[in-house]
């Protein structure tokens, strides 16, 4: 990686502009380009953008551009597509975006392209996989934002409710960014103690925590309700994401990665822990699974196969 830090971003709504504001407020890249179906939105952010470096933490160039601009860019983040509304599942946004996110993969592997992909457009584990296939890069350069926010969501739900911050609480959500997501309390702990050690010591009610993994599922509906659309989380989740890669912290995320007999099953983009590098992702971290988080993970995959099957025969990419 080069010591120009440079982030293309493909679709400036409110998800990919709340991760440009995001970074730039952190800062840690020296140049982001925005590139949008409607250029002068995307020459209207940058300029937005440009008014407030001189507040910022560092010095970045900003500007809006086209697809050659991916030739020489470390990571490019997809966020483009159709937005998901009220009422509507994730999974059925996919008719639509695939055909919007095989057109972009297309113009970036045509530029010249060598980075790592970060796709945030939903169904992200299934349009991660699009990418994958149509640019036939590494399956490392390709990681989708999956089940990060899900588990951002619920750690910090448990740390509201265990009055613990955030920082000591282990806790992955698996599966499919969607209604087949869950997560493996057995994996999950509080500082060096599992949570049901923690819950068994304190007397605490178990079916609270059903409870609020079922809050963290339900979030994303709840907010579109009152406010149309989610962006902040996923903006600052991706800025986490970005400046993990380019600050090779080896911190592990949960992100949709590509599987190749990990949890027992392949060919398939899915919500799991991997360990974060310059490289992209480094390792899918293997959590033991009991057998009904192994249940739940296959149906997660069944459901995902099943979809990627359709998809596959639509854009024809059976290879």
């Amino acid at each position: 990686m080069k010591d120009n830090r440079k982030v293309v971003l493909i679709g400036t709504g409110m998800v990919g502009m709340s991760m440009a504001y995001s970074l730039m407020n952190t800062g840690g890249i020296d140049e982001l380009v925005l590139i949008d179906i409607d250029e002068e939105k995307a020459k209207g952010e940058a300029m937005d953008l440009n008014h407030g470096l001189p507040y910022s933490m560092n010095k970045m160039v900003i500007k809006a551009g086209n697809y050659n601009e991916c030739r020489d860019a470390d990571i490019v983040v997809i966020c483009a597509g159709a937005n998901q509304k009220e009422g509507q599942t994730r999974l059925e946004l996919t008719k639509v975006n695939t055909r919007i996110i095989k057109d972009i993969s297309l113009k970036i592997k045509y530029s010249g392209f060598q980075g790592i992909v970060i796709v945030a457009s939903n169904p992200v584990d299934i349009l991660s996989y699009v990418v994958y296939k149509v640019m036939g890069i590494d399956k490392s350069k390709v990681i989708g934002t999956g089940t990060l926010l899900d588990t951002a969501r619920m750690r910090y739900l448990l740390s509201e409710y265990l009055d613990v911050s955030s920082d000591d609480i282990e806790a992955y959500i698996l599966g499919e960014h969607g209604d087949s997501s869950f997560i493996s309390w057995m994996n999950t702990y509080v500082g060096c103690k599992t949570l049901i050690e923690y819950v068994e010591e304190r007397n605490l009610d178990m079916n609270d925590l059903n409870e609020i993994y079922d809050d963290v599922k339900n979030a994303a509906y709840e907010i579109i309700e009152r406010k149309k659309a989610t962006y902040y989380g996923i903006g600052i989740s991706l800025n986490k994401l970005i400046l993990s890669i380019f600050n090779d912290t080896h911190k592990i995320l949960c992100v949709s990665a590509y599987l190749e007999h990990e949890y027992k099953h392949s060919d398939i983009f899915i919500g799991v822990p991997c360990i974060i590098c310059k490289e992209g992702i480094k390792e899918v971290v293997q959590l033991p699974l009991n057998g009904v988080d192994q249940a739940k993970f296959d149906d997660s995959y069944e459901i995902l196969r099943e979809i990627k099957r359709e998809v596959k025969k639509e854009l024809g990419l059976n290879s």
